[in-house]
C-alpha cells in the first residue's frame, strides 16, 4: 500500500519525540513537508530538517500564542492540508482526585484540550482555502476509561473527543475530515522514561517500574504496548485519501486494553 503526500503541508504538534515524532518521520516518508511544532527540538527532528521534510518551529501550544505561530509557518510554506495535533501530558495524582488544584486542572487542560482547540481554530480557514483536508486528534482510552489517579488527563481526553466530533459535523462537507485515535500505553519516553509514568506508579507502589509495565500489559489480549510507529501508521492512513469517507471516528489502538465494546 503505497501512500503519496507529495506536496501536501501537515502541522504536527508535540512533534519532538514520541507519537509526535513517528508521526512527523512517517507523514515525510510519504511526501508530504511536515511543519513540527515543539517546546524544543530533537535530533531526529534535525535529521528531517536537514532532509528538506520539515521546519521546526519552536511552540508551546499550550499557549495561545503557541498555535498561531505554528499555523504561520504552515501558511508561509503553502497552506495547510493535514493537522495532527498530539501535544499532551499526563501528571499522576497519587493524592487523589481533592489533591488536583485549579492550577493543575488549568494546566492540564492547557496541554491536553486547549492545545487542539487553539491549533484546529488557528488551521480550519486555511484547509477551507485548500478544499479541505485532514485532522487528527490523538486521544487516549482514558476518555472513555478514566482512572481516578489521572482524572484530569482523562477528562481532557474525553473534551477532546467531544470536540473532534463536533468539528466533524460542521466542516464535512467543506471536506475536513476529523478523526481520533485512542491508544493505550505506548512506548514513549512518557511511560518509559527515567521519570516517566512506570517509574512514578513504581516509586509511589514499592514496585520496580519493570513491574508496572508488566501488570499494564498483563491486561491486554496482546500482552505489549503499543509502538509509537504503529500509532503514526494509523496516523498517515487518516491523513491519506485512503480514508476519504472517514470522519467523525474514535479509532483506538490499545492491544485490546479496553476489554468492553
Amino acid at each position: 500500500m503505497d501512500i503519496n503526500l507529495t506536496d501536501r503541508i501537515a502541522v504536527v504538534t508535540g512533534a519532538s519525540k514520541g507519537i509526535g515524532l513517528a508521526v512527523s518521520q512517517t507523514l515525510a516518508a510519504a511526501g508530504a513537508h511536515v511543519i513540527a511544532g515543539a517546546r524544543h527540538n530533537s535530533d531526529e527532528l534535525a535529521v528531517l530538517e536537514a532532509a528538506g521534510s520539515a521546519t521546526f518551529v519552536t511552540a508551546d501550544v499550550a499557549t495561545a500564542e503557541g498555535p498561531k505561530a505554528l499555523v504561520a509557518a504552515a501558511v508561509q510554506r503553502g497552506g495547510i492540508d493535514i493537522v495532527v495535533n498530539n501535544a499532551g501530558a499526563v501528571t499522576p495524582r497519587f493524592d487523589g482526585i481533592l489533591s488536583v488544584s485549579d492550577d493543575d486542572w488549568l494546566d492540564s487542560l492547557a496541554v491536553n484540550f486547549l492545545s487542539a482547540v487553539r491549533t484546529t481554530r488557528e488551521a480550519i480557514p486555511h484547509l477551507l482555502t485548500r478544499g479541505g483536508g485532514s485532522i487528527v486528534m490523538i486521544g487516549s482510552v482514558n476518555a472513555t476509561l478514566p482512572e481516578w489517579n489521572i482524572v484530569d488527563y482523562s477528562a481532557t481526553k474525553a473534551a477532546l473527543a467531544n470536540f473532534a466530533k463536533s468539528v466533524s459535523k460542521e466542516f464535512g462537507h467543506n471536506g475536513i475530515r476529523v478523526n481520533t485515535i485512542s491508544p493505550g500505553p505506548v512506548a514513549t519516553p512518557l511511560w518509559l522514561a527515567e521519570d516517566g509514568i512506570a517509574q512514578q506508579f513504581a516509586a509511589a507502589s514499592g514496585a520496580t517500574a519493570d513491574q508496572v509495565v508488566d501488570s499494564v500489559v498483563a491486561g491486554s489480549a496482546t500482552g505489549r504496548f503499543t509502538t509509537p510507529q504503529e500509532v503514526a501508521d494509523l496516523a498517515l492512513f487518516l491523513a491519506s485519501d485512503l480514508s476519504a469517507n472517514t470522519t467523525g471516528s474514535d479509532i483506538r489502538i490499545d492491544g485490546g486494553y479496553v476489554a468492553t465494546l
